[in-house]
């Protein structure tokens, strides 16, 4: 949503102060300078990526018209899921948790927070480390390190169709310019022609210019800088689950492991202590 009322914004913005200054609208409508820098920006699009890449950056377009999904009531669904959890493996022992860490779908405990439990790729990032932590000897150390790579390797990832989309951006304003160089080599074909057409063809010619710079750092741009924020988004939630359960490893009791995760939170989305509380007791009854 927010995506399209920015656009309105640079569209009125743009046109709207052209017109004023007394221009003339239709001239900016260029449909050849458009073939021009669309076709070759998509072209170089093409073959500067993999098919994995384009298919991400696919994938990733459609969630930009989306809200985030990372809100408050999300994290505090995720923490006291972490917290039943890890109560359970401190009454019961670890082993108690063993058929929830390895049959999700059918753990009531996961089936309790539906919100978090319906996203695979958290239930598994926090599943495989459970799993670790009931059949692993591995210490508190190890685990971090292991938890660190991973999600360095999932940040990287998820940037991927960031950085495809910020470098068609930054191509943009050069495709604009061999728009306007083109232009230019036909007006000067055509110097035979009386001056007020002349006059056209150049204007014309610059209109590349200016669709490329407007294209790059109008519409294209944001959308790269909207996905990275998306992408730290959901690296901030797996960091969560890392430092809770590291801090069940080194013996503090959930609910204090509980308020390690809760803490790295950022401060937009972070639930206070009593929510938090609050929520937990009201999942738990």
């Amino acid at each position: 949503m927010f995506v399209v009322i920015g656009y309105l914004v640079v569209i009125g913005s743009v046109l709207g102060g052209f017109a004023l200054a007394g221009g003339h609208l239709g001239a900016l409508f260029q449909p050849l300078e458009f073939l021009i820098i669309g076709g070759g920006a998509v072209g170089a699009f093409v073959v500067s990526n993999s098919a994995k890449t384009l298919k991400a950056v696919m994938g990733a377009l459609p969630t930009l018209l989306k809200g985030s999904k990372y809100s408050k009531a999300r994290y505090m669904e995720l923490m006291a899921l972490l917290y039943d959890i890890l109560t359970k493996a401190r009454k019961e022992g670890l082993m108690s948790i063993e058929n929830d860490v390895d049959n999700p779908d059918e753990s009531p405990l996961f089936k309790r927070y539906p919100t978090v439990s319906g996203d695979h790729h958290l239930v598994e990032f926090t599943t495989d480390y459970l799993r670790m932590m009931v059949s692993g000897n591995l210490n508190a150390f190890e685990i971090e390190n292991l938890m660190d790579n991973e999600i360095e390797t999932h940040h990287h990832e998820a940037m991927v169709p960031s950085h495809a989309i910020q470098k068609v951006a930054d191509g943009l304003p050069a495709f604009g310019i061999v728009a306007a160089v083109m232009g230019v080599v036909h007006t000067m074909a055509s110097v035979g022609k009386p001056p007020s057409e002349l006059g056209q063809m150049i204007a014309h010619a610059l209109v590349g210019t200016f669709l490329g710079i407007l294209l790059a750092y109008g519409f294209v741009a944001p959308l790269a800088s909207l996905l990275e924020q998306k992408c730290d988004e959901s690296t901030k939630e797996l960091q969560c689950v890392k430092v809770t359960l590291l801090a069940s490893m080194q013996g503090y009791a959930p609910s204090i492991a509980v308020e390690f995760g809760r803490k790295v939170l950022f401060s937009t989305e972070r639930p206070s202590f009593s929510e938090l509380e609050a929520h937990v007791k009201q999942k738990r009854a």
